[in-house]
């Protein structure tokens, strides 16, 4: 098993038995039982399945497209590298996750990942089955492997999920971080550089009403700073008091996992995404 996959289950395991011990991983408030047959199948199918067969399609594309690039790029400098995964992979994440909440199709693929009435690094890899396989940053990240970029992935990778993963877990490392003062400027940093738990909290907060919740922005997924750059941040160094989105009527188990091949229930559509921002776009 490769270093970078043995780090990767250490960093998750290693925030599931934080849960476990602190806040209930197995028994979430609020949660109900299609909650967790959707992440153990969104979860298992992503990393099993989907990502490794796109990184896999992606390399066999461009074998077939553009043989002679193969390597092409393994001697160029590591911070040129990181910077490719940063922009083709977190990036177009960034915009890809800002459109998922400004169309109603996309809306669907992603809903289940707010669906949840809770947070924890169980909503990591909650989506669509779907929404993995259309993901460009995947595609991108395909093509930069065979451009070379395999050893800098390895790492990247860890880098990224070690950052979501405290993102969504509702043991929240930052909490105390904020209440030491001299720290502050460097939290100040902190939080307009990568996606904190306060920040990215705000995006799964429940209530408009609520001046924590941030709905329409803090899209980022390892940087928070595509948000600051592009006028979608809010940072209040506080959390919502419930999370969820209030009026999204709850999609049925087929709708979570393969819409639209499970059209049951109440679909979001453009008149939904249209409304005020108590609506599920908002």
């Amino acid at each position: 098993m490769p270093t970078s996959t043995i780090v990767i289950l250490a960093i998750y395991f290693g925030f599931a038995l934080l849960e476990l011990w602190r806040s209930n991983l197995l028994r979430k408030e609020e949660q109900t039982r299609d909650d967790g047959i959707v992440e153990v199948v969104s979860t298992g199918v992503l990393l099993a399945l989907t990502q490794p067969a796109i990184l896999f399609s992606a390399a066999a594309l461009m074998g077939v497209i553009a043989p002679q690039w193969e390597g092409a790029l393994a001697g160029i400098n590591i911070i040129a590298a990181i910077a490719l995964f940063l922009i083709f992979d977190d990036l177009t994440q960034y915009f890809w996750h800002r459109a998922s909440h400004s169309y109603a199709w996309l809306y669907n693929l992603h809903r289940a990942h707010h669906n949840a009435r809770y947070m924890s690094i169980r909503l990591v890899y909650r989506n669509n089955l779907f929404y993995y396989m259309m993901m460009p940053g995947l595609w991108f990240s395909g093509v930069l492997i065979y451009l070379g970029l395999g050893w800098v992935y390895a790492g990247y990778i860890v880098v990224k999920l070690l950052v979501i993963t405290g993102a969504h877990s509702d043991v929240a490392w930052d909490k105390p971080l904020y209440k030491i003062s001299w720290l502050s400027p460097v939290m100040w940093v902190v939080e307009r550089t990568i996606s904190t738990p306060a920040t990215h909290h705000a995006h799964h907060g429940r209530h408009a009403s609520d001046p924590a919740v941030q709905y329409k922005g803090n899209f980022g997924n390892l940087l928070f700073f595509w948000d600051v750059l592009f006028g979608t941040a809010k940072i209040t160094r506080t959390y919502p008091e419930s999370y969820g989105v209030e009026n999204l009527p709850r999609a049925t188990l087929g709708q979570q996992l393969a819409w639209p091949l499970f059209k049951e229930g109440t679909e979001v559509d453009a008149l939904t995404m249209s409304k005020p921002p108590t609506s599920p776009a908002s």
